[in-house]
């Protein structure tokens, strides 16, 4: 299931999770799980390159058919009994197929995979994370009828008596000439049902339905109440398609200097996460994600920053779940100049951030987002380029704040921008100065550069650490003792500052990078967790969770969290 509970009663699905076998352009073949990266087998823990993954699927009837691709890392080209029928970019958003006239029996699905860099790939190079290659997250086959609901977005507006409208939009396509159709949804014990007439093969209707003042429970941090949305589309009365969400029932707003949840000031305490695990690579399964927001929430966190791209929807699914905030960012991470300027790089940032709102945009427990992370934004051209990212993504979705986390210090020209001023800094451990001081110094300059009644968050601050490396005198870097007392020093000044909104650590775990940023990595790792690739807590686990317990607004909200009791 690319999602943690079922999305269609009236359309039929099966997985399309299990075993493949993947073909190298040598000839050497390998049985491969899905979702998974090749990078877990042993003879291909270094590849880089293409790989051809092939399976047969049983077809039982004459039909229009469906493939649904949770993610592919980094660029598919799918083949339906060795006919081209669609192709994708970008391994952390999903993507569709549809084809026409499948007849009912057995078929060969082959879908051509490529993790190597290249001039095509402007979003995925060589980084301070690593590309692994594969069909990374869940797929599907979906049986499709004469009509289908493509889409189903949902925000609320809350009235002044406390209950709420519910907006729902819902995209309609025509996969053959149809009757009469009608399109009901249902949510929170009201629904309502629209007309559509008969429509045309290859046409689509949008439709906007309001439910109103609905009388429900608000999700909040560590509350994470949810709804079921369902859609239903008939024709001359019979189901022929269907399409269930879970949603919820929140305020966002920026007021001055303060970011509010449900109309109350809310405190950032989170974490910066990776998609990467030690034994699992990028492909982690739902108890591997538990398994995660479980250590977060122990050290007191509520909140996550998907760092540096769209997260797999069932770790989203999670989140909705728990209460947990989560700023969800596009695919861009300290791109050089070079790149930004390329025309490709602008198709395909954008497509990301299409994907990522069009497909995200329902979990309650996105509060903002993000883009760009660290590029460049201290530059005229800078400007332009920000300004028409995140004009894009207010465009997508008006409801949420956006912003995007700057490492120019003292000459980023970008922050009227955006609704939240966010920075990455490094006190104690890149920069040698006090952190207090520095911090001073940073919130001065912003106030006269853009930041003057906004809210500030810090997206990244950290230290390394290599996990089992002892310092006894704690002077050491890269030592357990010396991440543990910067992380003390950092948290203690930032946490302490009222003009600050909040924190995201930076990291939750140690992740593999690229070959190519070896030499400043050690172990050829990120080694900023605070636990190593494989959830072990270094001691800054501890120092995380002492500094978050002392703010007063996790303490009265986490003594009551049901995964914590």
């Amino acid at each position: 299931m690319i999602r943690l509970f079922q999305e269609h009663y009236a359309r039929r699905t099966e997985s399309l999770d299990g075993l493949w076998t993947i073909a190298l352009p040598d000839g050497r073949t390998f049985p491969m799980i899905v979702p998974g990266v090749w990078e877990t087998v042993p003879e291909l823990a270094s590849y880089e390159g293409k790989a051809v993954y092939a399976r047969s699927v049983m077809i039982d009837r004459d039909s229009c058919i469906m493939l649904r691709f949770g993610g592919v890392s980094h660029t598919a080209a799918v083949f339906w009994d060795g006919k081209p029928v669609g192709s994708h970019y970008n391994a952390f958003t999903g993507f569709d197929v549809i084809i026409d006239q499948v007849s009912a029996s057995r078929h060969e699905l082959r879908i051509e995979v490529d993790n190597s860099f290249s001039e095509n790939s402007t979003l995925h190079i060589p980084n301070d994370y690593f590309t692994y290659g594969g069909i990374n997250r869940s797929a599907e086959l979906h049986y499709l009828k004469g009509a289908m609901i493509s889409s189903q977005t949902f925000y609320a507006a809350e009235n002044e008596d406390g209950t709420f409208d519910a907006h729902i939009r819902a995209d309609i396509r025509a996969l053959n000439d149809t009757g009469s159709l009608r399109y009901c949804v249902e949510l929170a014990g009201a629904g309502k049902t629209a007309e559509l007439g008969s429509m045309k093969k290859g046409d689509t209707k949008q439709i906007d339905i309001t439910l109103e003042k609905l009388k429900v429970l608000a999700w909040d941090v560590h509350s994470g109440q949810l709804y079921p949305l369902t859609g239903t589309l008939r024709k001359d009365g019979e189901i022929i398609d269907d399409l269930a969400d879970r949603v919820g029932f929140r305020t966002v707003e920026i007021n001055g200097e303060s970011i509010l949840l449900n109309h109350k000031r809310v405190k950032i305490l989170g974490f910066n996460r990776h998609e990467d695990h030690g034994q699992l690579g990028m492909s982690m399964d739902a108890g591997a994600m538990v398994c995660d927001l479980q250590l977060m929430l122990d050290m007191g966190a509520n909140a996550v920053r998907t760092c540096h791209y769209p997260n797999d929807p069932k770790f989203l699914d999670l989140c909705d779940e728990l209460g947990i905030l989560v700023w969800e960012e596009h695919h861009a991470r300290a791109l050089p100049g070079e790149i930004l300027r390329k025309e490709l790089f602008a198709k395909q940032i954008s497509d990301c951030n299409e994907e990522m709102i069009r497909q995200h945009v329902n979990h309650p427990c996105i509060y903002i987002w993000g883009v760009l992370n660290e590029c460049e934004s201290e530059t005229e051209f800078g400007h332009a380029l920000y300004k028409k990212n995140l004009d894009q993504l207010r465009a997508l979705d008006p409801t949420r704040p956006v912003s995007f986390a700057s490492c120019r210090i003292f000459n980023d020209v970008c922050l009227d921008l955006v609704d939240v001023v966010s920075f990455n800094i490094y006190p104690a451990w890149y920069i040698n100065e006090p952190v207090a001081d520095f911090l001073a110094r940073l919130l001065s300059w912003m106030e006269e550069n853009g930041a003057k009644g906004k809210p500030v968050l810090i997206t990244e601050i950290g230290a390394g650490a290599i996990a089992g490396y002892h310092d006894a005198f704690r002077r050491a870097k890269w030592s357990e003792e010396r991440q543990a007392d910067i992380l003390d020093e950092q948290l203690q000044a930032v946490l302490g500052n009222e003009r600050v909104s909040g924190v995201y650590i930076w990291q939750f775990a140690d992740v593999k990078v690229s070959e190519e940023w070896a030499m400043r990595r050690p172990r050829t790792m990120n080694n900023k967790g605070v636990v190593d690739e494989y959830r072990r807590p270094k001691l800054a686990y501890f120092t995380v969770k002492s500094r978050f317990a002392q703010e007063k607004y996790h303490q009265t909200r986490i003594i009551s969290h049901p995964y914590l009791t």
